[in-house]
């Protein structure tokens, strides 16, 4: 694939210094400005701390552009002209000369095809409730199924079918690897009813279990459950009620497709006071350290 390096992810690839990927969903929609800036900055800073770089991924002016400076974080950070791109609009975003965040079915199909190894995210797309009538699921999925990838996330996000979307994955043979987690994390809440089958305390053992993935001729990804830290969780029953009144507002004004979860996020953050934000982003930290340190053990 063609596509720009960034100074620092240049010289990343040319010295074989471990690099970590990141979505810029999170940063255009997935946070208010200056709060997503912020929080990239603090990713870097995380990376830095742990000598791996990060490589946020954005299409600009029809460029593909792996790592970013701080114009294109602020461009992508506040400029409203931004789409969010997923895998399927690439070549659209491409041709057209378009700006386009990528998301994580996008951004981890760029990655790996420039062959970075560590992807990390919030929390995956999924099955969304409604599905029977709306046939509405994430392309996050069919991505995770294609693409031979360590990603780092917190589970789906909670306003989604969490018990379909673990079936899912299963379905399309997505290895599901708690970190310290016997359950399977519900983004804004640490523990659930969901118990999964294996996981792991060390980094170094997701590392071997996706090599052993690769050479057993496996082609999905390595889906590492990471919970958010308990202390920043929210409570799955009153962020429960929380995402039901958002959802039926969302009905109610008639949004659909890649428009819901960023009305959702926001509207959460709303009536939670921005609470929500705050787990958010601490989640997101929490998944950028840990694939950093999952990056420097290939």
């Amino acid at each position: 694939m063609k596509f720009t390096p960034s100074k620092q992810v240049k010289d990343a690839i040319n010295n074989n210094k471990p690099i970590l990927a990141l979505e810029s969903t999170i940063i255009a929609s997935g946070m208010p400005y200056p709060q997503n800036k912020d929080f990239y900055n603090r990713a870097v800073e995380t990376c830095c701390r742990l000598d791996v770089v990060l490589a946020a991924i954005a299409i600009i002016d029809g460029i593909v552009h792996v790592g970013l400076d701080q114009n294109q974080v602020e461009h992508i950070a506040t400029d409203d002209a931004v789409n969010k791109i997923s895998k399927r609009e690439i070549g659209v975003c491409i041709q057209g000369g378009l700006s386009g965040a990528t998301t994580v079915s996008s951004a981890s199909h760029i990655a790996s095809a420039v062959g970075i190894r560590v992807f990390s995210t919030g929390g995956i797309g999924g099955v969304h409730k409604d599905y029977q009538s709306t046939l509405d699921m994430s392309q996050d999925l069919y991505s995770l199924r294609e693409t031979p990838l360590v990603v780092v996330c917190s589970g789906v996000k909670s306003f989604l079918d969490v018990g379909r979307t673990i079936e899912a994955l299963e379905t399309f043979g997505v290895t599901l690897l708690g970190y310290k987690t016997r359950t399977f994390p519900l983004f804004y809440s640490s523990q659930s009813s969901f118990v999964l089958p294996f996981f792991v305390d060390k980094a170094e053992d997701v590392v071997r279990v996706f090599k052993y993935n690769v050479a057993s001729g496996l082609g999905s990804s390595l889906l590492v459950l990471n919970p958010v830290p308990e202390s920043d969780q929210i409570p799955e029953q009153t962020i429960n009620n929380i995402i039901s009144k958002s959802i039926h507002k969302m009905k109610s004004k008639r949004i659909i497709g890649k428009e819901t979860t960023p009305f959702l996020l926001k509207d959460i953050a709303k009536e939670t006071k921005n609470k929500s934000l705050d787990t958010n982003i601490s989640l997101a930290l929490n998944n950028v350290r840990l694939g950093a340190k999952i990056a420097r053990c290939f």
